[in-house]
This record gives structure tokens, sequence and C-alpha cells, in this order.
């Protein structure tokens, strides 16, 4: 193998060399580890990043039931900011709240004399969220309609501001306590899904595009022909030109690595051995697939163009662009079935879920069986001109 060593060699050299091949590979991934890693980071957690999120109670008269509600409503991660309704629809050029929760006049005595109270909430969120927060606002109404039900049932007395205080100062006999299951940690967001997604979105991507338009470069220019008149085998010169590629996408790899850790603090969990074992699987994956498409691309062109539909569509549909436990079941069914699916999910259940390596071996197991299948198809295809 001789040969086939000498041919990768110079592949991967000459690739190196190429400017755009080069700004794919170390420009291009840090700046989509930032831009795509600022904007997913709220995909879990709260609702505002961490910090409460800002909320405009607009009510005339409230009467005592604003501090309660305003309890409440703080302790769902909210922070309510409190105006009247003449205010707000006044003619002032207000800017438009993001979230806002209203209620109607003299919210108080309609309560207590049995009046139906309806509370209208508004928000701006992203359908991401917009379910979580009206959650969270139903949970903070119910547990002061809960407070109005206990504390009048408690004391004596006409129902007041002090009732509810005195309520708030009792020990809670109950108390739920949620917490994640074994080692199962929240949905991945931020840099933690980013950097593992736009790694594996990258480094097929320039298998697809620079690794096989290089081939369909050189079948146009009689450079294969040139190689299949050399004391070199069919095999030697498949097999040269799949270490090229696979020496491409390790450099990818390594490279992603390296920035998402030192540049974004990536924490890879306690199982590195295996996410690099899962990593250099989808590398060689990768390669396979690039030099299939070289080999089945009429012109360099259609390579680029090929690789770039076929990339950006199988990382939308495998996780790379967002976690895929936020999206619906049919598309979580549908990632199972694709290459990138089972890259992204091992890498989540190695990195965010710590399952551990076992969990990871269907994965591996399947990406070194389709890697071994689309280079067969690969040598199938091959030609030399």
């Amino acid at each position: 193998m001789k040969n086939g060593l000498f041919i990768a060699l110079q592949d991967i050299r000459y690739q190196l060399r190429q400017g755009a091949t080069l700004m794919w590979l170390f420009v291009m991934p840090p700046i989509f580890f930032y831009f795509i890693g600022t904007v997913t980071g709220g995909f879990s957690g709260s609702s505002s990043g961490g910090a409460a999120a800002p909320l405009t109670v607009i009510a005339a008269s409230p009467g005592m039931l604003k501090s309660q509600i305003d309890k409440r409503l703080r302790e769902n991660d909210f922070a309510p900011e409190w105006q009247d309704i003449a205010f707000a629809t006044s003619g002032e050029q207000q800017p438009e709240p993001a979230r806002t929760l209203t209620f109607p006049d003299f919210l108080t005595e309609q309560l207590l004399v049995g009046e139906t109270v309806t509370a209208v909430f508004d928000t701006n969120a992203s359908s991401l969220l917009r379910d979580f927060e009206a959650i969270r606002i139903q949970r903070s109404l119910y547990t002061v309609l809960a407070d109005v039900v206990v504390a009048d049932a408690q004391f004596v007395e006409p129902l007041d501001k002090s009732a509810l205080d005195a309520l708030n100062r009792k020990p809670r006999l109950i108390q739920l306590q949620v917490e994640a299951a074994g080692k199962r940690q929240q949905i991945p967001s931020g840099f933690e899904q980013t950097v593992p997604g736009v790694l594996v979105m990258f480094t097929l991507l320039v298998l697809l595009t620079s690794g096989a338009s290089m081939l369909a470069v050189e079948r146009r220019q009689g450079l294969l022909r040139r190689l299949a008149s050399a004391p070199i085998s069919a095999a030697e010169l498949v097999a040269g030109k799949w270490g090229g590629r696979m020496a491409l996408a390790v450099v990818q790899v390594g490279f992603a690595i390296l920035a998402g850790t030192l540049l974004f603090s990536m924490h890879w969990g306690p199982d590195l051995a295996m996410v690099l074992l899962v990593l250099f699987a989808w590398a060689a994956f990768c390669a396979s697939a690039g030099l299939l498409l070289g080999s089945i691309a009429k012109t360099d062109g259609q390579a680029v163009g090929l690789g770039v539909l076929v990339s950006n569509l199988l990382a939308a549909l495998g996780g790379c662009w967002w976690p895929i436990e936020i999206t619906p079941d049919w598309m979580q069914f549908l990632q199972k079935l694709l290459p990138t699916g089972w890259a992204m999910d091992a890498l989540h259940k190695l990195i965010s879920f710590e399952a551990g390596a076992g969990s990871a071996i269907p994965h591996l197991v399947a990406l070194m069986i389709g890697s071994a299948l689309v280079a067969a198809a690969a040598v199938r295809k091959f030609r030399y001109v």
C-alpha cells in the first residue's frame, strides 16, 4: 500500500493549499460556533437565559391580591412590573413590552364576591418558549387562587392581606422536589449543542464539496487517466483517494475539537475516548461519501452543488442545527435513519446526557457499517474517465 499512502499524502497536501478549503476548515467553524451557539443558548432553562423574564402586569386597582400575585410570579422566574390600564392605553409612545398579563378592573373585589376573573397573557416569545411561559403563568395564578381558598377557610375574619401574609409564613408541609433521573441533563443548548453540531455538519460539507470536486477535476484534466497507465493498481488508487479524504476529515474534526475547547470552553463529557471513536467513525463515513460523490459527479460544479445541498439537508434533519429533542416526534424518528442523526444522537448521549460509553456503541457500529457500504459503492462507481 506504499503507492496508496503516497497518493493520500499528495492529495491532502494539495487540498490544504486551496484557499477555499482552508477557509471552510479553519475560519468558518469558529464563526458558526459563536453565532449559532449564542442564538441557541435559550433552547433550555428559563426563557431569558437564566434571569427572570420581564413581565408587564396591567391591572387597575388590583387591591390586596397584587402582592400575592407578584410573589407567585417571581417564584416562577418572572419580574413583574405593574401599571394601570389608563397608563397602558394612553397616547404616549411606549415600547411594546415583551410579555403582558392583563387583569380586569378591581380584581380583588370581583374575586371576593365570586365573579369570574379572566386574565389575558400575551408574549412575543418564539414558539419554542411560548408554551413554557404560559405554563408558568398558569402555575402562578392557580397558586394564588389556592392561597385565597386556603386563607379564606382557615381564618375566621374576612379575607384580607394579613390573612394571606399569615398563610405565607406557614411552613409548607408537603413539598415537591423535581430533579433529573439518573445522569440525564437538560436538553443541549448553546455551545454544548452547537460545537458538536457544526463539527458534524462541516466535516460532511467539506468532504462532499472539496473532497468530491477534486476528484471530478482530476478526471476532467486527465490526471486519473495518467494514473491508470502508471504501475499502480486500482485498489491502491482508490485507497489512496479515500485516505486523502480521511486525512482531510481528521484535520477538520481535530481543529473543531481544539477550537471548541479553547475558545468556547466546550466540555466533552466523561467518555472522551468514545467521543473520539464516534468522531473518527463519522470522519470515515464522510470520507467514503466524498469519494462516492466524486465518482458519480460529472463535473466539479455538480459535485459542489450536490455536496452543499445534501450536507445542509442532512444537517438540518439530523439535529446539527438545533437540538433534535425539541422537534416533533416524526422528526426525531427520522433522525434515527440518517447518518448525521447517528453521530449527533451518540454525541448527545455521551456529552449532554452522560449515558455512558456503552450507549453509543450502536451508533458507532452503524457509522462503521455505513462507511463500509458507502465506500464499497464508491469503489464500484469509481472511473478514470
